[in-house]
């Protein structure tokens, strides 16, 4: 076999034809490799294999082909030098925090990130004797007064969940590294079609494929990008060691997902643009936030660092909870649900859902009011969809 070298195409050529690994047989589809081990062809080729001396394949646990497909074409498309997939994205966010620190040392995070990663900062990792410090993530001095000489790790998402605001990540990736720290970036809401966080300073990017990456509602899965160097001090060995890998199974369907991916995300954002539109002068939505708006909080930011918006809006609903429990029980073709970036439009009412552990003050400093719904835009038709959502506004 042979990977494929796709690095001077266009992001849409490189999510069909990278990292293709073909077998004997010449098949067109990428081979789905369900196998747990290897066979060597002789005793002193395992001996090599285990000693890294053959770089052929020992165990799923922590390489397969199937798997690898996936890494390499995630990798040139982000453009990453290497890449490393897992079971789920919270496998992600918490092996790429965890590969990095040990005991003493400190880690710094924005407090406007999803309800898990908060644990993992806030809760796991200091069962291990690493402390933390939760930021205001949109404050510049914040950062720089919680950096100590003993910060390893630097954690944020940006556009965040479920407010979309934006975060300035080359700003912050320059007062992590004035400390020595790494940052790491969630990136899943923007997706890698709209915004690079490699290429403005971040060294390591973290999805959910379960969102847009599958983009069809069918698995879980996670993916660590950076240097060879990050990934192979941090990463790579943690994975072979502690078993939190992607399944042969779901890289193909990640494989898959991948190769329409711009196709959806840019029809997804078109959407998202023209509901955000229609719903910015509604009379029962008291507030809206889109990035790419000229009246997105960070609008400048957003300018700056990221090539197009999101296939997700979030708007508070009139009447607070009331209203909002209102509104999504009347529509007809968005669904209920706390998953995003599917094929089918949903909504989730975050301060009864994705962020309800959060005590009702933190809400409210992270802008999560009770009227507050995030909508993630399909690919229906997006007059079908703006007058769903319409409609269902009068029943609040």
């Amino acid at each position: 076999m042979s990977a494929s070298d796709t690095s001077k195409y266009r992001p849409e050529t490189r999510l069909v034809q990278g990292g293709i690994l073909r077998s004997q047989f010449g098949e067109t589809s990428e081979a789905l490799f369900l196998t747990q081990g290897y066979v060597y062809d002789n005793s002193a080729q395992a001996e090599a294999r285990f000693k890294g001396e053959d770089h052929g394949y020992q165990y799923s646990r922590f390489a397969n082909p199937t798997v690898t497909m996936f890494e390499q074409r995630i990798a040139e498309f982000e453009g990453a030098e290497a890449a490393r997939a897992t079971a789920t994205g919270m496998a992600a966010v918490t092996l790429a925090m965890m590969g990095q620190v040990k005991a003493g040392d400190h880690v710094v995070a924005s407090k406007a990130i999803f309800g898990s990663c908060l644990y993992v900062v806030e809760d796991y990792l200091p069962r291990y004797g690493v402390t933390s410090t939760i930021v205001d993530g949109f404050d510049l001095d914040a950062w720089r007064k919680a950096m100590r000489p003993n910060t390893k790790a630097c954690f944020l998402e940006s556009p965040t969940n479920p407010t979309l605001e934006v975060l300035d990540i080359a700003e912050i990736a320059k007062i992590a590294h004035s400390v020595g720290a790494k940052l790491v970036v969630d990136n899943v809401f923007s997706t890698p079609l709209w915004q690079s966080p490699l290429q403005l300073g971040a060294d390591c990017v973290v999805y959910s494929t379960t969102k847009h990456i599958d983009g069809q509602g069918r698995c879980l899965g996670g993916v660590i990008l950076g240097s060879e160097k990050f990934i192979n001090e941090n990463i790579h060995n943690y994975i072979r060691q502690t078993g939190p890998s992607m399944s042969p199974f779901n890289a193909w369907v990640m494989l898959k997902g991948l190769e329409t991916l711009a196709v959806r995300v840019r029809a997804q954002t078109d959407t998202a643009g023209k509901v955000a539109e229609a719903l910015s002068k509604h009379p029962k939505v008291k507030k809206l936030i889109y990035p790419g708006r000229p009246d997105h909080p960070q609008a400048a930011i957003v300018k700056k660092q990221m090539r197009g918006g999101s296939t997700m809006v979030a708007f508070e609903v009139a009447n607070g909870k009331k209203g909002a429990f209102a509104f999504q029980d009347a529509l007809k073709i968005v669904r209920i649900s706390n998953n995003l970036g599917d094929a089918k439009s949903l909504i989730t009412h975050p301060a009864t859902t994705t962020h309800y552990r959060l005590k009702p003050e933190q809400r409210a400093d992270l802008g999560i009011s009770d009227g507050l719904v995030r909508l993630s835009c399909g690919l229906e038709h997006v007059d079908d969809l703006i007058d769903d959502v319409t409609n269902a506004l009068k029943a609040v």
